[in-house]
């Protein structure tokens, strides 16, 4: 079994959605009914990337490499010759029947192909931040991933995601038939009070259904191993082959939450609290919430995610770069 002193990789895509020649590309393949989730709000710049880089160095030193993916383009400040830097393209990794992809899918599923790539590894999105110090062991103990056990119902509603978590359950509740003794089986990570109690009385309440019905989730990074996408592929290759096949987004695939959810059901994680970060779907009402936490530092990690309820965008991307420069003013080795 590996050691939490193994070696620990962090992962991020990244598109310049202003790029003139990503977005020739891109119509030249865009349907012509497209779904929410490929709206222009997927692609607006915070204009924060470096304050990821800052946090990183700041406050995972320790981490082995950076694997940065990319469709080919890099921001102009990125230093690339940094030696814990790795640039990805989507060709390096990503079959070639799947390319060109403009899906985020596509790009998530295939991560455990990247050459080099550590058995551990932690997913983010760009939309999310290191805000204090975090160890090795807030992502990983003994080779299993950490993560917070507890079940939750599907949202299916406008501009969710509801339609991919119902494609997810369908893989997990076909492999995973007798939820009643896989739960008993784990029973203390199931019950166990650091998932929270409002997290323990919701698993409680969805408990006596035969199936799984949903799963907690909050919208922060994501811990995985290489073996977990590995074993998902030679079951359901068929399932993520048909979502790869798709180049943009829709409502039918799968996503990297089915690995999420896959470790959670073989019990192959540690209990971990949610309470390390928080997600903010931001929106007026919880605006000054947010900057409260990148000031005070309060969660070791934060996720900013833009939604179209985000209003006046300029003023907010000013702010939270404020927030961001009180707590990590000073530039980092991976910026030239």
């Amino acid at each position: 079994m590996m050691g939490s002193t193994d070696k620990i990789d962090f992962v991020m895509p990244w598109v310049d959605g202003n790029d003139p020649e990503w977005q020739k590309e891109k119509a030249k393949y865009r349907p012509s009914a497209m779904d929410d989730s490929d709206t222009p709000v997927r692609y607006r710049d915070w204009d924060n990337l470096q304050y990821w880089f800052r946090g990183v160095e700041k406050f995972a030193p320790w981490v082995n490499k950076i694997y940065f993916i990319t469709w080919g383009h890099v921001p102009s400040w990125l230093n690339t010759d940094h030696p814990k830097l790795c640039i990805v393209n989507h060709k390096d990794y990503i079959p070639a029947l799947y390319l060109p992809t403009f899906s985020s899918h596509t790009i998530e599923l295939n991560m455990h192909r990247i050459k080099g790539l550590s058995e551990q590894f932690v997913y983010f999105n760009d939309d999310m931040f290191l805000l204090n110090d975090v160890k090795p062991t807030d992502f990983f103990v003994n080779g299993k991933p950490c993560d917070t056990y507890g079940l939750n119902c599907v949202y299916f509603g406008h501009d969710s995601a509801g339609h991919f978590n119902g494609s997810n359950l369908e893989v997990i509740n076909t492999e995973f038939k007798n939820k009643h003794q896989l739960m008993k089986k784990n029973f203390r990570k199931w019950y166990s009070l650091k998932n929270g109690a409002r997290v323990v009385f919701k698993t409680m309440i969805l408990y006596p259904w035969e199936w799984f019905p949903g799963f907690h989730y909050n919208h922060l990074p994501s811990n995985f191993t290489k073996a977990t996408f590995a074993a998902v592929w030679e079951q359901y290759g068929n399932v993520l082959d048909k979502t790869c096949r798709d180049q943009f987004r829709t409502e039918s695939n799968v996503n990297q939450w089915l690995m999420k959810y896959w470790q959670l059901c073989t019990g192959e994680c540690v209990v971990r609290s949610d309470r390390i970060g928080e997600c903010f779907h931001v929106k007026e009402e919880n605006f000054d919430r947010l900057c409260q936490t990148i000031r005070r530092q309060s969660k070791k990690m934060v996720c900013i995610n833009d939604t179209p309820r985000t209003l006046d965008f300029d003023n907010k991307k000013k702010t939270v770069q404020e927030c961001f420069e009180l707590i990590l003013p000073e530039r980092s080795s991976f910026e030239k």
